[in-house]
């Protein structure tokens, strides 16, 4: 694997950054992953404008797209996948040990590794943390990724692929790197951003492909949902056929959503 880091490629073994990496010390940066097809970068633009929204969030100077773009480039052609995870890093750089900031530069990574394509449904959990959409971090795409490690494990320790979270007033809100569509009498609803859910890239996809609208959702709507389903990056939409103890069927709108948005991703790889 070749990996680009500050300005050039490197080989996997040589790309190497600094203990002191603020990234690194206090999760101090923002990231991005996106899907490659062939060689080809899936929503790539939409992507490059919210890691730079992620990047203004959390105070950092915001990154140059057009390097981030020669990278991304750099990589694909580097190592060709048919199916890829390209993952875009951008941290605060090398700092002191502390929250303060240095002055030395921001730090920029992209790697792009093989992926495999998911399976059509899968269970989740739910668990008792909560997302706090009041938070200092809320909507940006960071580095500080403890609580969805967690909250994933736990999952994976019941045989699910994701967990879901509330938000401190017990509305529905995200997984831990995915966001949930429910559908109600044939209806698609998902949370909207104001829940401290995640702007999703392949979220908004979904709902100007399918008309889905956002609704703000108890967290007891994933007891009564007729359908549900789950979108990220690499799940693109993916349907749930067990929450916790609750076996669902995949239902017809899920399939349907499904279907449309296989088309038009297929239609244009930079929607």
């Amino acid at each position: 694997m070749k990996i680009w880091l500050d300005g050039a490629l490197r080989e996997h073994d040589e790309a190497r950054v600094s203990v002191l990496d603020h990234g690194l010390t206090v999760g101090d940066g923002v990231f991005e992953t996106v899907k490659t097809v062939e060689g080809k970068a899936f929503a790539l633009t939409r992507h490059l404008d919210r890691l730079a929204r992620s990047a203004r969030g959390l105070g950092l100077p915001e990154p140059d797209l057009d390097e981030v773009r020669r990278a991304c480039a750099a990589v694909i052609e580097a190592n060709p996948v048919a199916l890829g995870r390209l993952r875009i890093t951008y941290t605060g750089g090398i700092s002191p040990l502390g929250s303060d900031r240095g002055d030395v530069g921001q730090t920029l990574v992209a790697a792009l590794g093989e992926t495999s394509r998911r399976p059509d449904s899968t269970a989740v959990i739910t668990v008792p943390w909560t997302r706090n959409e009041r938070g200092a971090l809320t909507g940006l795409k960071t580095t500080s990724y403890g609580e969805n490690v967690v909250a994933l494990a736990r999952a994976h320790e019941r045989g699910a692929s994701e967990a879901l979270f509330a938000n401190t007033v017990d509305r529905l809100c995200e997984g831990t790197g995915s966001n949930v569509f429910v559908v109600l009498g044939g209806e698609i609803h998902t949370p909207p951003v104001a829940s401290g859910c995640l702007a999703g890239i392949t979220r908004a996809l979904a709902v100007e492909w399918t008309g889905a609208q956002e609704t703000d959702l108890p967290f007891e709507v994933l007891a009564e949902a007729d359908e549900i389903f789950l979108t990220s990056t690499l799940r693109d939409i993916q349907a749930v056929h067990r929450v916790d103890d609750r076996e669902l069927v995949p239902g017809p709108v899920t399939a349907k959503a499904m279907r449309v948005f296989d088309e038009r991703a297929a239609d244009d790889l930079d929607p």
